[in-house]
């Protein structure tokens, strides 16, 4: 899609003047490069940028109107996906796309398992950036044209790990980590299941046991080794519990 018609398509859709924006990344020269490629297509956008995940925290709760958050995975103080992860669990509505220089595919597989709106390759030309940011304000998830994903081995031996520490999951204990995996808070899970947060958070510390991690960020990640036909062999999505959480 030119230039201009992205332009057009903004326009038609009314959203051009509405569009708010928040770049997030610690190199001024790349901020600047984001802002250009939003210029192209929304030339009235309202763009804040920041340098860093504490002030794009500040930023987003004190303002819930960003239509979109555009990310570096790479930034002082934040660890492997833990920067996507906090924006995912404290503003689970506002879209979030990866943009960054580290472009492996089962990078990119990863970021889009643990929830974001798209990758978007720091090489990629400032025409190919516009037209990305375009597509996920339309809804889409964007990934690169050159992106295949990783072939996973039936009889691959850490994804098949993974599948086998799942299973020695309680029906409780993945209901919660499910809901971990879709960003929730403990205060959240435990709205959701009608139970207190102190059982949540007993929950969370037996999920981290019996999976051998230390965080709820690695929990995550674990799963995100599994093939959408591993979740579904697990019950993942539903849990073979519908009842009330138990212990």
């Amino acid at each position: 899609m030119s230039t201009h018609e992205l332009k057009q398509q903004a326009l038609d859709n009314g959203i051009d003047k509405m569009a708010k924006f928040l770049i997030i990344d610690d190199h001024p020269l790349f901020r600047e490069a984001l802002h250009s490629a939003i210029d192209l297509t929304y030339p009235d956008a309202d763009t804040t940028e920041v340098a860093s995940l504490v002030d794009a925290v500040d930023v987003l709760s004190s303002d819930s109107t960003f239509d979109l958050a555009l990310l570096d995975l790479s930034m002082p103080g934040v660890r492997g996906y833990d920067g996507l992860l906090e924006l995912r669990s404290e503003f689970p509505r506002l879209p979030v796309v990866i943009v960054s220089g580290h472009e492996e595919a089962k990078i990119i597989q990863q970021v889009i398992a643990l929830g974001a709106a798209g990758f978007i390759p720091k090489s990629a030309r400032k025409n190919v950036l516009a037209d990305a940011i375009a597509r996920v304000m339309e809804g889409e998830v964007y990934l690169p044209a050159t992106y295949s994903k990783p072939v996973l081995e039936e009889n691959d031996e850490e994804r098949q790990l993974v599948i086998e520490k799942i299973r020695s999951l309680t029906a409780s204990q993945l209901r919660v980590l499910n809901m971990l995996r879709n960003g929730l808070l403990n205060k959240q899970i435990a709205f959701e299941l009608g139970v207190s947060e102190t059982t949540v958070k007993a929950h969370v510390s037996e999920i981290l046991r019996k999976l051998d991690v230390i965080s709820r960020t690695a929990a995550v990640i674990e799963v995100s080794k599994l093939t959408q036909h591993d979740l579904v062999s697990l019950d993942f999505e539903h849990g073979p519990d519908n009842g009330t959480l138990q212990s």
